[in-house]
């Protein structure tokens, strides 16, 4: 898996975490071809890494609620986005800028 080697070169630090957003639809069931500006947002990405968590006023890490395999809902603006490979994109959030995880 393509997303497991990436997580091993790059960590985030903090409460950052690294995400592959998913793909456009781009075709219709009907076969269809949707022009690129016609395409929704996509909003929904699944969590690649993970860093160790923010840290309290004791100093001592929170850990982060969601784990690496999740499918997260994101917000439509924000993030850093991050090229690793060719044609691979992944962002970079805050823990808490992420809106939601979605049950499988």
């Amino acid at each position: 898996m393509a997303a497991a080697a990436v997580a091993k070169r790059l960590i985030p630090l903090f409460d950052r975490v690294l995400i592959q957003r998913a793909e456009a639809v781009t075709k219709t069931k009907g076969g269809i071809v949707i022009p690129e500006k016609a395409q929704g947002k996509v909003l929904k990405g699944t969590v690649v890494a993970i860093g160790p968590g923010s840290r309290n006023n004791k100093g001592e890490h929170i850990p982060p609620s969601i784990k690496v395999g999740d499918v997260v809902l994101l917000p439509e603006y924000g993030g850093t986005k991050v090229e690793l490979e060719e044609n691979k994109e992944f962002h970079l959030f805050r823990e808490s800028d992420i809106l939601a995880k979605l049950e499988a």
